[in-house]
């Protein structure tokens, strides 16, 4: 990624010789476009947040609100709702507008990269337009978001496994090997410790007492899919080594420690989630962190489309764009859905507390689901070449 900026600064000259302010003025700048979309993309998490936590006094003067029905707490989830959907409207009209953008220059690349000032006016009037939407219509599109956030997760799955290929046939190439095999051996080794201290750490906090069936059930089933990602990972045919089975662990381990820890504090089994319960520095600590890190994985996701082409072209005239700007928008808004599943915990009628993001069983099966399929597509990806070859050698023969 580093090589293309570079590259994609040396087609704009004259833009990195002025200040960022005049950049954002006067000179259309796709690399720096993407950080003022990510920018606007954090701005929108924010007020969602601050909607469902802050804004509920606010949301019962509005008419149009009274309709909500359900627990306490369902203006809060909403009110995520309406942010969400403005936001997703934005970026849907944004990939609208510039997919299948191939060159620099051109009239959808400028609206892209330039014309911020009627975007802006654009973004706000969106973010205001859905509360005055009636509550059955936002009702109906937090079920739409549902698929949206799962499309989100899918996405971003294909895209961390297609990195942990492409560095994995990075180091073993032969411009690389001798110099990476030390390098490779210590990250392999590294991640498989982590994982394997993980799964025990995960045993001792959130399996209390043998009656913990669930938990002993999700942990123990992350540990046999480590070893089977691993022994497929190891069979002759396939020889992939051990560094994309130990960074897949980390990946499923993550996401087992991510589906635990939303279970409801109520849980007798996750008695560290009463923590979660209080607004204290380290649960604020932690919200800020889980988001900041939901912003930065859609921003990564939304600038890696070469991972989704079927057809795989290396070279790059000087006036094609860096990077596909409908691919990007396309993340953003499903982004958009996903945040709002996480802040209402993927139930429209789910009791929402203070600085708590992802909680509630729908959540951490939402989790789980997710690093089963995980696991899943990354066996598939291993095994597929040999199954097409085989097949293509039956044909032939």
């Amino acid at each position: 990624m580093e090589s293309g900026a570079s590259s994609g600064n040396e087609r704009h000259p004259e833009v990195m010789e002025d200040s960022w302010f005049s950049q954002f003025r006067n000179s259309p700048n796709p690399w720096m476009a993407r950080y003022v979309y990510g920018l606007m993309f954090l701005i929108t998490n924010l007020l969602a947040w601050a909607v469902r936590d802050y804004g509920r006094g606010a949301l019962t003067e509005m008419e149009r609100l009274q309709g909500c029905k359900g627990v306490r707490d369902c203006l809060g989830a909403e009110g995520v709702l309406r942010v969400s959907l403005g936001c997703f409207t934005f970026y849907f009209i944004m990939f609208l507008s510039t997919a299948g953008t191939s060159k620099l220059h051109r009239p959808r690349e400028l609206w892209h990269s330039g014309w911020w000032s009627a975007k802006i006016i654009l973004w706000i009037a969106l973010m205001m337009l859905p509360f005055l939407v009636p509550t059955a219509f936002i009702q109906l599109y937090g079920e739409i978001a549902h698929f949206g956030a799962g499309v989100f997760l899918l996405i971003q799955l294909i895209s961390i496994i297609s990195f942990i290929k492409w560095l994995n046939d990075c180091c073993h190439s032969g411009k690389y090997e001798d110099r990476c095999h030390i390098h490779v051996m210590l990250l392999a080794t590294t991640a498989y410790v982590i994982c394997i201290m993980g799964i025990i750490l995960m045993y001792i906090w959130y399996v209390p007492e043998p009656s913990c069936l669930l938990n002993i059930f999700f942990i123990t089933w992350t540990l046999v899919l480590l070893q089977l990602m691993t022994s497929v990972s190891l069979h002759p045919k396939v020889d992939e080594g051990f560094l994309t089975p130990g960074l897949m662990g980390l990946y499923v381990v993550f996401l087992c420690w991510c589906a635990i820890r939303s279970e409801p504090p109520e849980d007798r089994c996750n008695q560290k989630a009463e923590s979660a319960t209080k607004a204290d520095w380290l649960t604020i600590i932690s919200f800020i962190v889980a988001l900041l890190a939901m912003v930065i994985a859609t921003f990564s996701t939304g600038i890696d489309s070469k991972c989704f082409q079927f057809r795989k072209d290396d070279t790059q005239a000087e006036d094609d764009v860096p990077y596909g700007y409908g691919f990007f928008h396309f993340v953003f808004a499903t982004g958009a859905m996903y945040f709002s599943m996480l802040l209402i915990g993927w139930n429209t009628h789910h009791s929402i507390r203070k600085w708590t993001i992802d909680v509630g069983w729908t959540s951490t099966w939402v989790r789980i689901v997710n690093e089963w399929l995980a696991a899943c597509v990354y066996l598939w990806m291993l095994v597929a070449p040999i199954i097409w070859k085989a097949r293509q050698t039956g044909e032939s023969a």
